[in-house]
């Protein structure tokens, strides 16, 4: 069984300390526990990075050994062509996924060229929409 790859971009190893109003208590540490709880016997691979290669790179291994990728593209969402374009290789489901509501948020949050290759977008439901992926990625793996 090939894992599904949770991918987060820059600044989210600050969850938890991070502009609490907007992003919650809750840290990436808890939201990995709350994402391998989901996963239950499917395998999950779960990383962080603040550098765009290093976000390119994780999508190449995910495209050779990954059978989903759920990820937080963080500051990545707005401005990043390489990861958009790595992200249009990957051949199976993908879930773009934002703590906060993006479309609430000052106008530069506002267009997400990470969604036009999305498979599924989830914004605003805080830490608990990562379970809520996970879980609906194993679903769509499973039943199609």
């Amino acid at each position: 069984m090939k894992p599904i790859h949770v991918l987060n971009g820059p600044n989210l190893n600050r969850l938890g300390m991070r502009e609490p109003e907007v992003y919650g208590t809750t840290t990436l540490a808890q939201i990995e526990a709350m994402c391998h709880e989901a996963a239950r016997q499917h395998p999950l691979r779960f990383l962080q990075t603040n550098a765009e290669h290093q976000m390119v790179d994780w999508i190449h291994e995910a495209i050779d050994d990954g059978s989903a990728i759920l990820i937080n593209p963080a500051g990545l969402t707005f401005r990043s062509i390489p990861v958009l374009d790595a992200l249009k290789m990957f051949p199976g489901p993908i879930v773009e996924l934002h703590i906060s509501n993006i479309h609430r948020r000052e106008a530069i949050y506002h267009h997400s060229l990470m969604s036009s290759v999305a498979t599924a977008v989830i914004a605003g439901l805080g830490a608990k929409g990562y379970p809520l992926a996970v879980r609906w990625l194993i679903d769509r793996l499973e039943n199609g």
